[in-house]
């Protein structure tokens, strides 16, 4: 006998589940954590432990070559970033010098042209290297008191993904203990798709942090930017928060620069080359790359970021946005959860309507080429 409730107790019922995963995700991270990224790089590898293993590698063999590959592009990543990171903390007292003789010729020029007083130099530029010291020590002081979870964590994550690499088959076998037999063929073809659009779109946005990395760096090398490279890959990054990042990607080596050359316009250049990238991957690397399958539209994303940085702190921005591209992928193939998907979706799913006029005429060419289509 089905039990009927009335739609406000359901609606209570839903919220009270929320309010109860999201405590029982805060009180159990120490162990989801580890495991939504174990999951994250198991999906990357797998297509790769395939091939692997289609060659006659043994399983755990190819498994293991995918794990030193991944964390040896990672490390290298961090080390970069890191030696740059400490590079740049060294040139403080050069860059405190630029920003004295700028703020020389501000509080010049405000005297001659409106007679305002010019303040204590030396006050200024301590006030702005000790708040840059600051921003430094707090940061180092938060690496080093991470060190020992950071470490436990990076012992940790390589076991899982080993862990569901290896006993995916058995994973999928427990998953057809919940689905009678004559949906499970149903049911396969649901987890392949979820599977699939989740490997494209976690590989396509590696890619597209490449390109956007490779050529905020060139900008910026081009201009003369000093740390081009650290600012190029620090704000490819960053391109995963929809409008914000490219802020906090282009403030940083702007505010560098003016500082270096006491020029606005260099300045200028500098916030001109990101936004001229991000132009480039919003109408033609993502869509390109990444595909239509999962669009998630930037509102989604930024609440996104913002409820994971609640629940699970920076790894849960990391993982924010794609748990929600997977979350869509399973509601646009579940009847009963498809508005979600579509509340998910950009509006502008539609490949068409997606790049726009110039997307489109760009579309035609790179099919014409690709295809021997005359537009």
């Amino acid at each position: 006998m089905e039990l009927k409730l009335p739609k406000y107790v359901k609606f209570i019922l839903v919220l009270l589940g929320i309010v109860l995963l999201v405590g029982l995700l805060q009180s159990f991270k120490s162990v989801l954590v580890p495991l939504a990224f174990a999951l994250l790089f198991a999906l990357l590898l797998l297509p790769l432990a395939r091939d692997l293993e289609r060659l006659r590698i043994p399983r755990p063999l190819a498994i293991l070559i995918c794990i030193i590959l991944i964390v040896t592009i990672l490390g290298a990543v961090v080390w970069f970033l890191s030696m740059q990171m400490i590079s740049l903390t060294s040139d403080l007292d050069t860059i405190g010098e630029n920003i004295g003789n700028l703020l020389d010729r501000v509080q010049l020029y405000l005297y001659d042209k409106f007679g305002i007083e010019p303040s204590n130099r030396a006050d200024l530029v301590r006030n702005a290297i000790g708040g840059l010291q600051d921003i430094t020590t707090t940061f180092l002081g938060s690496t080093i008191s991470m060190t020992t979870g950071a470490i436990s964590m990076l012992v940790i994550i390589p076991i899982f993904v080993f862990c569901f690499l290896y006993y995916r088959d058995h994973l999928e076998q427990f998953l057809f203990k919940f689905v009678a037999k004559d949906r499970r063929s149903s049911m396969v073809q649901t987890v392949e798709n979820i599977q699939q659009v989740g490997q494209s779109y976690i590989s396509g946005l590696m890619i597209v942090i490449f390109i956007v990395a490779l050529l905020n760096s060139a900008g910026l090398m081009l201009l003369g930017v000093k740390y081009a490279i650290f600012f190029g890959v620090f704000a490819s990054i960053l391109t995963i928060i929809p409008y914000i990042g490219i802020l906090i990607g282009a403030t940083l080596p702007a505010l560098l620069t003016l500082a270096t050359t006491g020029h606005l316009i260099d300045a200028l250049l500098v916030v001109g080359v990101f936004m001229f990238v991000q132009f480039l991957e919003g109408n033609f690397i993502t869509p390109y790359v990444v595909g239509a399958k999962v669009s998630i539209n930037p509102f989604a994303a930024i609440v996104g970021l913002l409820v994971g940085g609640e629940i699970w702190g920076a790894a849960g921005m990391i993982l924010a946005i794609p748990v929600i591209a997977m979350l869509k992928v399973l509601f646009d193939v579940y009847p009963p959860l498809t508005p979600f998907g579509f509340l998910l979706a950009d509006i502008d799913e539609v490949n068409h309507k997606k790049r726009g006029r110039v997307g489109n005429w760009f579309s035609e060419i790179w099919n014409g080429i690709w295809h021997g289509k005359k537009k």
